[in-house]
């Protein structure tokens, strides 16, 4: 398939600005991925949807404030958002300056921190913090939250705690795995009274979700790396609820990617790494069996993944359903929920 194939037009007030006030007050689409067909819910009914023997898989990961303001010495601004750290002084980011800045440039930051650019890897500038406190800390002290770039306005106080799971955990993300911000705490509750049960997968998410496909082949795509984690408490989970006749539940593409990239070899192993898994039409899912997940942007990497999962002409015809009812749409949006 083409990247073309992936288009649709987004009327730009359906683009969530900001979070409803409260985190389970979004709409769900809830789609037949077998079928094809839909039906108009709202999120606090997910709790009727699962039953039992589900079980749900989410991603913990935590979103990092990884964006940062400066100066060079010689004036210029710079916009650094943190790729991913490395360690307690280096990390890897994209500079956005009048003129990239080249290795042993210094930029100056709040609070009379400052780092040094050491060199370029491909599109990211390596950095290195020389602060005595270490690059998490720094980013925990001067640091925004990474808003995704069709949020048009600057993050605010709010955004500390409403970009992010309540059950975020494991610091590294610069975007949020928005599948899982529609829960709030009295949800997970009444799910776990109900017997429902949960594990955790990590998948830090990268900006690089947020890239777009430039080649219209997608075999020519390089998809982004991004480093996961599946520990063997979420195989035996995964497992238990396959030979229960459960449904195993992921809670946003991430968790998709995680699993799927843990089950390569055909069968859930525990591990840990990178990957650049790129999901598309016609691949086979092996852990998988619902998905929870928001409204991705056209011809995204992330809307070719759940094309793959519930169909090609399903999910086209979904979109423009929920185009057509004027559900919201990406990172502060409406959920779907795609199942049989």
């Amino acid at each position: 398939m083409k990247k073309s194939d992936f288009n649709y037009h987004l009327p730009e007030h359906l683009i969530a600005q900001k979070p409803l006030v409260d985190r389970i007050a979004s709409r769900m689409l809830c789609m037949d991925k077998i079928t094809g067909e839909l039906k108009d819910q709202q999120f606090v009914n997910f709790v009727d949807m699962v039953n039992e023997n589900d079980l749900l898989v989410l991603n913990d990961t935590k979103v990092i404030p990884a964006r940062l303001y400066g100066q060079k010495q010689t004036g210029g601004k710079v916009e650094i958002l943190i790729e991913r750290v490395l360690d307690e002084h280096h990390a890897v980011a994209h500079l956005r300056a009048s003129k990239s800045p080249k290795a042993g440039a210094i930029i100056e930051l709040d609070n009379d921190f400052s780092c040094l650019v050491t060199g370029r890897d491909n599109d990211l500038f390596c950095l290195e913090f020389n602060a005595e406190k270490n690059v998490l800390d720094l980013l925990d002290q001067i640091g925004h939250m990474p808003l995704p770039p069709y949020i048009t306005r600057e993050d605010d106080e709010e955004d500390l705690t409403r970009y992010q799971t309540v059950f975020a955990k494991q610091s590294g993300a610069v975007a949020a795995p928005t599948a899982g911000l529609h829960f709030d705490q009295p949800t997970m509750d009444k799910l776990e009274k109900k017997g429902v049960k949960k594990a955790f997968v990590t998948l830090h998410v990268g900006s690089g979700t947020f890239q777009p496909v430039r080649v219209d082949d997608l075999s020519e795509h390089i998809m982004h790396k991004e480093n996961y984690s599946v520990t063997q408490a979420t195989v035996d989970a995964v497992q238990q609820t396959k030979q229960q006749g459960g449904r195993v539940i992921a809670i946003g593409t991430t968790a998709v990617r995680a699993l799927e990239s843990a089950s390569r070899s055909g069968q859930l192993q525990a591990g840990f790494g990178d990957t650049d898994l790129f999901i598309t039409p016609g691949y086979q899912f092996k852990s998988v069996d619902a998905m929870l997940t928001n409204f991705h942007l056209p011809e995204s990497t992330l809307l070719m993944l759940i094309s793959a999962f519930a169909g090609y002409e399903h999910v086209m015809n979904a979109y423009q359903h929920a185009i057509k009812q004027e559900y919201r749409f990406f990172s502060y949006g409406d959920a779907m929920f795609l199942s049989t």
